[in-house]
């Protein structure tokens, strides 16, 4: 088990254990409140609006889908944007669009559009992709369709807003187990830990959820500490008013599960954060550090050590008696690897060999 991550509990709006297991579109909605595009920033000629209004109307909005991907490809910079910008919309907030659309041939064309050097038709495409990644039907044909590097590429050079929302389809392409490596091999990491640590707080949302993700897999747990992602971590879990304490907190305890994890996180000052967590955090944010500080202390005496100067077994006391049996568990797992600093494996092994 690479994570220890109680079933039930929720981030981003859904339960962790789903996150790497979306069965249906509607689920894709999860992250919408800050993950959806901005459709309203464009202002549109009343042609142009009741053209897309008819289009949300129709029964059948074949033609329509069929003409706009044609556009895709026309020579003028202008119809491209015009397209690109109604295919968007009308596959926001419709599954069917959005499959109509792939069906119809818009992936490569607008893979094409996010390469473009106009900063606008590049960010329409980014989001026409991510609009339509979010139908599980449609992620391997955008991610084999060669999505993934100009997304990368968008991901570093584009708008903020082409930014956040090539962060938003990578994190799409990235709920498919098999495109986790080649997001990872592609350059992302180092360009979504920028976002976490510099980001608005959607970009930082986006950036948490996507590395939460790719993280589960070994090689990119090891590029994030690379990348220092531990450092806006540390920070995030430290500022109780960022919103991020949790979605940190699990990224956090993904990384943990190896050495380079555990002593990235210490060098960055992360043991006096999470004790305070322990003490005076929500009851799962408790829960979660906890986990995450018996992970770091397992096979460490000198962690232990530190751990202990920060007169963390009180709050784990306090948590033993208070606190989920899953809480409950670990609380006291850890207490007696404190307490006994160079004989207390047993505990935590056991224990993890039951989750």
């Amino acid at each position: 088990m690479e994570t220890d991550i109680p079933n039930g509990y929720t981030y981003m709006g859904r339960r962790i254990n789903d996150l790497s297991n979306n069965t249906n579109d509607d689920s894709s909605s999860a992250f919408s409140d800050c993950n959806s595009d901005r459709s309203g920033e464009f202002p549109t000629s009343s042609s142009q609006n009741r053209r897309f209004l008819l289009s949300c109307a129709a029964e059948n909005s074949d033609i329509l889908i069929q003409q706009l991907v044609l556009d895709l490809e026309s020579c003028s910079i202008d119809v491209q944007k015009q397209a690109a910008m109604e295919i968007r919309l009308i596959a926001k907030n419709n599954s069917e669009n959005r499959i109509k659309i792939a069906q119809e041939g818009a992936v490569r064309p607008l893979i094409s559009l996010i390469s473009s050097s106009d900063s606008q038709l590049q960010e329409y495409g980014v989001t026409a992709i991510l609009n339509l990644s979010l139908c599980d039907e449609n992620k391997d044909l955008i991610a084999n369709s060669g999505a993934i590097k100009p997304l990368v590429r968008a991901l570093k050079n584009g708008t903020a807003t082409a930014k956040e929302n090539a962060a938003c389809a990578l994190l799409r392409l990235s709920q498919i187990e098999e495109h986790k490596i080649a997001i990872g091999r592609s350059g992302a990491i180092p360009l979504l830990v920028n976002l976490l640590e510099n980001g608005g707080f959607r970009g930082k949302k986006d950036a948490s959820t996507a590395l939460y993700l790719l993280c589960s897999v070994k090689e990119n747990k090891m590029r994030a500490v690379q990348a220092g992602i531990m450092k806006p971590i540390v920070e995030l879990m430290a500022d109780f008013g960022s919103g991020m304490v949790d979605k940190a907190a699990f990224v956090l305890s993904t990384l943990v599960s190896i050495p380079e994890g555990k002593t990235a996180v210490v060098e960055e000052g992360g043991i006096p954060v999470l004790v305070e967590i322990v003490e005076v955090g929500m009851q799962r944010q408790k829960e979660i550090s906890a986990s995450i500080l018996l992970q770091i202390c397992e096979d460490n005496i000198m962690y232990r050590n530190m751990v202990a100067r920060e007169g963390a077994i009180p709050p784990l006391v306090a948590l033993s008696q208070s606190g989920t049996t899953r809480a409950k568990q670990k609380a006291e797992a850890l207490i007696d690897l404190l307490r006994q600093p160079r004989s207390g494996n047993n505990a935590s092994r056991t224990l993890d060999a039951s989750d």
